[in-house]
């Protein structure tokens, strides 16, 4: 098992006209994550580029649809990540949010990716 910290980021794929029952799913699992001993980060959500805001290296990169919402937050090491999965599967508020959310989810999509730290 790891020492090292545990850097979470999921990408959501939202549906604009759910964005009041993402805010609550967001501000639920916020709460849960830093209840349990996590850092959590924020919820971003696409917005339109500023004008004029040219890609940098337009041959290998483009604009993001406008559907996307990201979360980021971390745990100090993976045992801390894996107690916090336990404890949120047993607390009260964990297991409403788990039977909310996975009969009609507030998004389309999600993708999960852990990060290390490069610099």
């Amino acid at each position: 098992m790891s020492v090292a910290a545990v850097i979470c980021e999921v990408r959501y794929r939202i549906d604009k006209m759910a964005i009041d029952e993402f805010t609550a799913y967001a501000e639920t699992w916020k709460r849960l994550i830093e209840r349990y001993g996590g850092t959590h980060y924020g919820y971003f959500m696409s917005r339109e580029a500023p004008a004029g805001a040219a890609m940098s290296f337009p041959q290998a990169g483009e604009d993001e649809a406008n559907d996307i919402a990201v979360a980021l937050f971390s745990f100090p090491d993976d045992a801390a990540y894996l107690r916090y999965r336990d404890d949120v599967a047993k607390d009260a508020d964990g297991i409403e949010a788990n039977l909310r959310f996975r009969k009609s989810p507030p998004f389309i999509s999600y993708q999960r990716v852990f990060l290390e730290r490069l610099l």
